[in-house]
């Protein structure tokens, strides 16, 4: 059994993610409501506070990162920035500054998204993020000290959100949180590094 922090625990994907994570001791995390801790991914403080509350732990599993959404000829800097800090950098951080906390031969597992394959409108910077995602844990999984792994979960849409992202993805087949819950578990439990594990219809 390991200990697994879970960041966005109570949001679709977190509860998504926690079917895969059954034989373990899950913490869990979030910026509000009934968790374990308290966490914001875009305050370095904040995961750093998170780390040292916690102690000892085996793997982290995020499935956070809020991404504004907007026309591209109209998204100004301040709507980038917003995404860029918690999708991509809010991440980054969680590794960067994780990797000094976590077990020897522990695991890191981010969340991107299918925006980066299959675009839709108003969804630029999401999918730029995501992109960027799967090429920060393609690379960095070279250089990850202590024998610690990286993956993504790069998934579709939920089934469990459908009736919310919907009607801006026709033609998009969603999937049930349990096989993204799935992914997840390979990510934790398989010997993968490096690797983005897509998640599609």
């Amino acid at each position: 059994m390991k200990t697994v922090i879970l960041i966005g625990a109570l949001g679709k994907m977190g509860q998504a993610a926690l079917t895969g994570l059954g034989r373990h001791k899950v913490i869990t995390a979030g910026r509000s409501g009934d968790v374990d801790h308290l966490v914001d991914i875009t305050d370095e403080q904040s995961i750093e506070a998170l780390y040292q509350k916690v102690g000892h732990f085996d793997s982290v599993v995020n499935t956070v990162g809020f991404c504004e959404y907007a026309n591209f000829t109209e998204m100004t800097e301040a709507q980038w920035m917003t995404t860029v800090m918690s999708k991509m950098m809010g991440q980054i951080n969680l590794v960067r500054i994780g990797q000094k906390y976590i077990a020897d031969a522990g695991s890191f597992t981010l969340i991107s998204g299918i925006l980066n394959v299959k675009p839709i409108p108003y969804a630029i910077a999401d999918a730029t993020t995501s992109g960027a995602i799967d090429t920060f844990v393609k690379c960095v999984a070279l250089e990850m000290p202590r024998s610690t792994r990286i993956n993504v979960v790069n998934p579709t849409v939920l089934e469990e959100a459908w009736d919310v992202y919907g009607e801006m993805m026709p033609g998009f087949e969603p999937v049930p949180g349990k096989r993204v819950g799935k992914a997840f578990e390979r990510s934790v439990d398989g010997f993968l590094t490096g690797e983005v594990i897509f998640v599609d219809a």
